[in-house]
């Protein structure tokens, strides 16, 4: 197994982290950003979009970053990543699509705003639209998550995984959160896992601008 992407982006630490809590053997080429590669013959015949991560299993190749980690989990799962049950799966399916379509445009634009983008370049007016989306946003998944564990249920699954990887950036960018309680209870037991220790708390401080 085989997967192509740098560890400072988001979407590669998805997969990398449905691998580590797969305990599966695979190596990793670094890919996009500054590595480049993403140009090449080989690799656009790989994946089209020309993005990261792009995995490859034996014959198989696949690309963008919830099909990769739904994939990983049903092949590799046991039922347990994907979830137990068809209601358990549908659950975590949900809030995989809830996450890509409402807060993730939002945090992504706040992290260009905070961390990307120079100072001279960055716009207060879009950081706070930003951050009152992401809000609005994280405070549906705060109720979610004030009578239950993990947003399937009362176990981890393949659905807690996209906004997990999100959470260490939100938790770590210097702006004013709001307090959401439930949220915060549920960053907490994230951190708990060593699989996401390892490939989602680590140093974005290379993406971050110069700010001179």
């Amino acid at each position: 197994m085989r997967l192509w992407g740098r560890t400072t982006s988001v979407n590669v630490q998805k997969v990398l982290w449905a691998l580590e809590e797969l305990g599966l053997t695979y190596d990793r080429l670094d890919a996009g950003g500054a590595f480049g590669g993403l140009d090449t013959q080989d690799y656009q015949a790989m994946n089209p979009t020309r993005k990261v991560p792009t995995l490859q299993d034996g014959d198989l190749v696949i690309w963008e970053s919830n099909a990769v980690v739904r994939y990983l989990a049903r092949a590799y799962g046991d039922g347990v990543l994907a979830g137990g049950s068809s209601a358990e799966t549908g659950r975590a399916d949900m809030w995989m699509e809830w996450f890509q379509n409402n807060p993730y445009p939002h945090f992504i634009a706040l992290f260009y705003q905070l961390v990307r983008l120079p100072p001279a370049d960055r716009d207060p007016a879009a950081r706070d639209r930003a951050i009152a989306a992401v809000t609005e946003n994280f405070a549906v998944l705060d109720a979610r998550l004030s009578d239950q564990a993990y947003v399937a249920g009362d176990r981890f699954t393949m659905g807690d995984i996209p906004v997990g990887a999100a959470l260490y950036r939100y938790y770590t960018m210097e702006f004013d959160r709001p307090d959401l309680p439930a949220l915060a209870a549920y960053y907490d037991r994230l951190e708990q896992r060593r699989a996401y220790r390892e490939t989602v708390m680590t140093s974005y401080e290379s993406l971050r601008a110069a700010t001179a």
